[in-house]
C-alpha cells in the first residue's frame, strides 16, 4: 500500500456497497490498470481459437506450408503475450487487494483508537478479532471483480461478436445462455449472504467467549469453573459448526453449478456446432474456432460466478466494518468546547464530595474499591458527571486537552510487547532517553508470583489513559523505575532495559507488572495523575518503597491514588474515606484513624489484620490481591493516545 498507510482517507459509510466502491476509488489508477490488463488478457484468450482455425483452413486444408508455419508462429506469439498479461494482471490485482486490506485495517485501527473506552461496551473482543482477521481479507478479495470481472464482460461481448461472424444461431445461444446462468445462481448468492451473516455473528460471539476464557483461565481454575465454561464453549462451537455446514451447503451448490453449468453450456454449443459442420453450414476450421471460443467463454463465466460469490461475502464483511465505523466515542464533547483552566486547578466531584487540591497527593479509600474507581472515572472524564476542573465543568472542556493533562493509570493497564525500555517509555522515543538505570539502587528482590498472585494484571486490561509523556534529562526511564521500586526487575532480566517483555507482561510476575505500569505512568509526567490501586499486588516492603517513590517523584504535582493500605494512605497529604460512594470523613491518615471507626476498620483489613479477607498478603509472596473492584464492564478503557 502506498501513502494510505499513513492516511487511509475518509471511508464512505452510507452502505456496504459504497464502502467497497470507496476502496476501489481510493486507488483509481491501480484499479484502472488492473481492469485494462484483465480485459486484454481475457480478450487475448479468444485469439488462439481464431488463429488455430486459420491455420487449419489456410494451412492444413489448403496444403500451404508457409501459411501453416506463419499461423503457428502467430499462435506462439499470442500465447507468450497472454502469459505476460496474466502475470502482470495477477501482480496488479494483488496490489489492489493488499491496498484494500491495509486501508481497511488502518481505518479500523484509527476508529478503535478514537472510540477508546467506548469500544468494549459497544462491541465484543470477538467481533473486533473477526473483523481484523476475517472480514478484512474477505473485503480485499471482493476487489478482484474490478480486474478480471471487467475483463470477463468484455471477453463475453467479443466472443459473441466472433460467433456472430460464424453463425447467428450460435451467437444467440451464447448471448442467452450466460444470462440464464446468472438467473439460476442469483437466488443462491442471495441466500448465501443471509447464511454468511449469521455465521459471522456466531463466529464473533464464540471468539469473544474464547478470549474471555483464555484471559480468565487462572481465575476459573481457582473457582473450579473451568469445566463449566469449557462446556459452554463446546456448545457454542457445535452451534457454529452447524451454522458453518449451512454456509457450506449453499457454497457447495454455487461451486458445483459454477463448474457444471459452464461445462454443460460448452457441450451444448459444441454439439450444435458439430451438427452445423456435418451439414456443411460451417467449415472444420470454424468448428474448431467455435469450440475454442466457447471453451474460452468458460473462463469469464467462472469469473462471473466467482465474482458474485466474492461480492456477496464482501458485502457481509463490509457491513460489519461499517457498523464499527458508525460507533461514536463517549463524552466526545460539544462543538463549542470551552478552554481548559490554567494550572494549577482543583478537580471536584459533586457526586461523591471529593475535591482534589492541586499540587498535593490525595488518597481515596473505601470499603468498595469500585466506588473509589468510579470517582476516578468521573474525575478523568471517563463517565458522565458534573465534575468540575478549576470551576469549569469537565464535560465542557475539549476532550483532547483533558487527555493531554489528566491521566488515569489503571491497575489493569495493557502492557504491550517490546523491550522493557520501550514498554516504560510509552509514547516517548526510547532512543532519546538515557534509561540505562546503571545507577539504580537494588531494592527488595521481587520473589515471583506466590499463591496469592493477583490475576488482574494478566488480563485484557486497560492502557494508561490520557496524558502523553513529557520527559527530559538523562536517566528518565531509570528514575521512573526507581520511583516505582522496579530497579530490581531491570537487574533480574538478562539484558536489563533491552530485555524483551511479552504482551501483557506475561513473562513478569503480577507485582512486577504493577511496578512497570506505575513507572510508565510516572514517566508520562501528566499534570494530574489518577492512579487506581497502584500497589495492590506487591508485598509490604515493596509497597512502602513504591509509596515513598511515588510521593517524591510527584512532589508538587497533583496526584490521586486509591487503595486501603496504610502504607500508601500514610504518605497522602489528604485522605478521603468513602461510604456508599460519598465522603464520610476527610483528613490525614493518622487523624482519621483516631476519629473514624469505619476508616480504622478498613485500614485494619488493608493491613492484613485479623479481619482481613481471604486474598490478603501471602506470607511468602510478593503479591496481595486487592478487593474486587466490580465488573470490568463498568470500567472505562482508553487506548494509549
Amino acid at each position: 500500500m502506498t501513502d494510505s498507510g499513513m492516511n487511509p482517507g475518509t471511508p464512505d459509510r452510507r452502505s456496504a456497497g459504497r464502502y467497497l466502491w470507496w476502496l476501489a476509488a481510493s486507488q483509481r489508477h491501480r484499479v484502472a490498470v488492473g481492469a485494462l490488463l484483465g480485459s486484454l488478457w481475457m480478450v487475448g484468450l479468444t485469439l488462439p481459437p481464431y488463429v488455430l482455425s486459420r491455420a487449419i483452413d489456410d494451412g492444413l486444408r489448403a496444403d500451404r506450408t508457409g501459411a501453416l508455419v506463419g499461423w503457428a508462429a502467430a499462435l506462439l506469439g499470442v500465447g507468450v503475450l497472454n502469459a505476460w498479461l496474466a502475470i502482470m494482471r495477477h501482480r496488479t490485482m494483488t496490489r489492489v487487494r493488499m491496498d484494500a486490506a491495509f486501508r481497511t485495517v488502518r481505518v479500523v485501527a484509527l476508529q478503535t483508537a478514537r472510540l477508546g473506552a467506548a469500544l468494549p461496551r459497544r462491541m465484543t473482543a470477538g467481533e473486533i478479532v473477526t473483523i481484523g482477521m476475517g472480514d478484512v481479507q474477505t473485503i480485499s478479495q471482493t476487489l478482484t471483480i474490478t480486474g478480471p470481472g471487467v475483463g470477463a464482460v468484455l471477453s463475453y461481448i467479443v466472443v459473441a461478436a466472433l460467433l456472430l461472424s460464424v453463425s447467428w444461431l450460435l451467437a444467440v445461444v451464447v448471448l442467452l445462455g450466460v444470462p440464464l446462468l446468472a438467473v439460476v445462481l442469483g437466488p443462491l448468492l442471495e441466500r448465501l449472504q443471509g447464511r454468511e451473516s449469521a455465521y459471522r455473528e456466531h463466529q464473533g460471539a464464540l471468539t469473544a467467549r474464547f478470549v474471555d476464557l483464555a484471559g480468565g483461565l487462572r481465575v476459573l481454575n481457582g473457582l473450579g469453573g473451568k469445566e463449566v465454561f469449557a462446556e459452554r464453549y463446546r456448545q457454542g462451537s457445535r452451534a457454529l459448526q452447524a451454522e458453518g455446514y449451512r454456509v457450506g451447503s449453499v457454497t457447495s451448490w454455487i461451486q458445483a453449478l459454477g463448474l457444471g453449468l459452464p461445462t454443460l453450456f460448452l457441450a451444448a454449443v459444441t454439439w450444435l456446432a458439430a451438427r452445423m459442420a456435418a451439414q456443411g453450414t460451417i467449415s472444420v476450421g470454424e468448428l474448431v474456432a467455435v469450440y475454442g471460443y466457447v471453451a474460452v467463454l468458460v473462463v469469464p463465466v467462472a469469473f462471473f460466478i466467482e465474482g458474485g460469490y466474492d461480492l456477496s461475502r464482501g458485502l457481509v464483511a463490509a457491513r460489519r466494518v461499517i457498523r464499527l465505523l458508525d460507533l461514536e466515542p463517549d463524552l466526545a464533547g460539544s462543538g463549542a468546547a470551552v478552554d481548559a483552566p490554567g494550572p494549577p486547578s482543583a478537580l471536584r466531584d459533586p457526586e461523591s464530595g471529593v475535591e482534589i487540591a492541586p499540587g498535593k497527593l490525595t488518597a481515596l479509600a473505601g470499603a468498595r474499591p469500585s466506588e473509589t474507581a468510579a470517582v476516578v472515572d468521573r474525575l478523568g472524564r471517563f463517565a458522565e458527571s458534573a465534575a468540575t476542573w478549576g470551576g469549569v465543568r469537565l464535560g465542557d472542556v475539549d476532550l483532547t486537552h483533558v487527555r493531554e493533562r489528566i491521566m488515569v493509570a489503571d491497575n489493569e493497564a495493557d502492557l504491550f510487547s517490546g523491550t522493557l525500555r520501550e514498554v516504560v517509555a510509552g509514547r516517548a522515543d526510547p532512543a532519546a532517553l538515557d534509561g540505562s538505570g546503571a545507577d539504580a539502587r537494588p531494592g527488595e528482590p521481587d520473589r515471583g508470583a506466590g499463591p496469592g498472585e493477583s490475576d488482574r494484571g494478566a488480563g485484557l486490561g486497560e492502557s494508561d489513559r490520557g496524558a502523553g509523556p513529557r520527559v527530559s534529562g538523562s536517566g528518565a526511564v531509570g528514575r521512573a523505575l526507581r520511583a516505582a521500586a522496579a530497579q530490581d526487575i531491570v537487574l533480574g532480566l538478562p539484558k536489563g532495559l533491552d530485555s524483551h517483555i511479552d504482551a501483557q507482561g506475561r513473562n513478569l510476575s503480577g507485582g512486577q507488572r504493577q511496578r512497570v505500569r506505575l513507572a510508565r505512568a510516572l514517566l508520562a509526567d501528566p499534570e494530574v495523575l489518577l492512579a487506581v490501586e497502584p500497589t495492590s499486588a506487591v508485598d509490604a516492603h515493596t509497597e512502602a518503597a513504591m509509596a515513598d517513590g511515588l510521593r517524591a517523584f510527584r512532589a508538587g504535582r497533583t496526584t490521586v491514588v486509591t487503595g486501603s493500605s496504610p502504607l500508601l494512605l500514610d504518605r497522602a497529604d489528604t485522605v478521603y474515606y468513602l461510604e456508599d460512594g460519598r465522603v464520610a470523613a476527610v483528613g490525614g491518615h493518622r487523624e482519621l484513624l483516631r476519629e473514624s471507626t469505619g476508616y480504622r476498620a478498613l485500614v485494619a483489613r488493608g493491613a492484613g489484620g485479623p479481619t482481613a479477607p481471604a486474598g490478603s498478603p501471602a506470607p511468602d509472596g510478593d503479591s496481595r490481591t486487592a478487593p474486587d473492584r466490580g465488573s470490568s464492564d463498568t470500567r472505562s478503557q482508553e487506548a494509549a493516545r
